[in-house]
């Protein structure tokens, strides 16, 4: 592990690669000095996108060198962009995991060089040798979901109070991936909220499926989520001739899968017309204009600008042979440590609040919205 000793080691380094300031000891290293590694798991996703440009732009507005790598969710690809970057001379690691339990040979070799690994967005797990973690607030994100399925559903207002709704009403579940360590933070956020109604009645799930290892969608992938929820409508709902009223999803990716499930069933095409309420994350500009038009319920938005801010900060603080700034040092232990983490917070967005949150902090625009494209 990486500690204080090996951060004050890092920053000493750096600084003795700077050019001579002309005072005893030389300068600061020039930020060009400083390669910054970027490892993100996926281009098939435009949040992954995204995430990547940003952590990139902006490391180079700082001035650092970056390489920047997307493994296509590929585990040994990931794992040889990240020997290949420590090889390279990789001065600090910024790793989105594709497997959070998958990489601790590469961090034990980056601990051994001193070489800081700052997880992004997604905790990496049974290794000692990750030593800060950036992300949102994930137990709240699981919350969010859940209050936006019951919003939708009628069971709370828009301040997320019981509206004392005596409908029963009957639900799916879908979880994430159950290789990212994020997908049990989302399951247990969503489950403690809408635990109180399954115990009095108002929701029930009929197909008995709640436990986070039947629901979950692995790589997140929004044909294995359309496949289950097919496999759903066939078993528990006569093939879409019995009511379904919502569905919990954690991913725009994955609810996009669902809804084109219910609609080749013939739950209708827009909530209006009968489509069941479903809920979403990471506000991805597809499912954005589908909550436009009414067709997709909510989903919750992480400015992933915000994120990459965040993990930027990191970086320099390496850099510069200090600690980053944490604000959670108690939730996120990986097997081996708690990894001191920066929390951010997030947005239910929902039809009404769409150009509050999205295109008024110019996130998408609204050509990209009405069409559904980032331009």
């Amino acid at each position: 592990m990486m500690g204080v000793t090996g951060v004050l080691a890092l920053g000493i380094g750096l600084a003795s690669c700077a050019s001579g300031s002309g005072e005893e000891g030389g300068g600061e290293a020039a930020a060009e000095d400083i390669t910054v590694g970027v490892a993100m798991p996926t281009e098939t996703s435009e949040r992954w996108i995204a995430d990547g440009e940003a952590v990139e732009s902006q490391l180079e507005e700082a001035g650092y060198t970056v390489d920047l790598q997307f493994a296509n969710d590929d585990i040994p690809r990931q794992q040889q962009q990240l020997d290949q970057m420590i090889t390279n001379g990789a001065d600090i690691l910024i790793v989105a995991s594709i497997d959070g339990t998958a990489l601790a040979t590469q961090l034990e070799n980056a601990a051994d060089k001193g070489i800081p690994v700052i997880a992004y967005d997604r905790l990496i797990n049974g290794t000692e040798d990750v030593d800060f973690y950036v992300t949102f607030d994930n137990y709240t994100v699981g919350v969010q979901q859940a209050q936006s399925l019951l919003r939708g559903l009628g069971y709370l207002d828009e301040n997320n109070e019981d509206t004392g709704l005596e409908d029963e009403k009957v639900i799916e579940l879908f979880a994430g991936s159950p290789d990212d360590n994020n997908t049990g933070f989302f399951y247990q956020g969503a489950m403690d909220t809408l635990q109180p109604f399954l115990d009095d009645g108002r929701l029930t799930v009929p197909s008995g499926q709640t436990d986070m290892d039947t629901i979950s969608t692995l790589r997140w992938d929004p044909a294995t989520a359309q496949k289950r929820m097919e496999d759903l409508l066939t078993s528990t709902y006569d093939g879409g001739s019995k009511p379904l009223d919502g569905v919990l999803s954690p991913y725009d990716g994955i609810s996009r899968g669902v809804i084109t499930a219910l609609e080749n069933a013939g739950y209708g095409s827009t909530i209006e017309d009968g489509l069941p309420i479903v809920s979403g994350q990471d506000a991805e500009i597809a499912s954005v204009k589908m909550i436009a038009d009414g067709v997709q319920y909510a989903t919750i938005f992480k400015d992933t600008r915000k994120l990459a801010s965040q993990a930027v900060e990191a970086a320099k603080a390496y850099a510069e042979g200090s600690e980053p700034e944490a604000n959670d040092t108690e939730t996120y232990d990986n097997g081996v440590k708690v990894v001191p983490s920066f929390l951010l917070e997030s947005d239910i967005v929902v039809q009404d609040n769409i150009t509050e949150l999205l295109v008024d902090s110019d996130y998408w625009t609204e050509d990209e919205i009405s069409s559904g494209v980032a331009e």
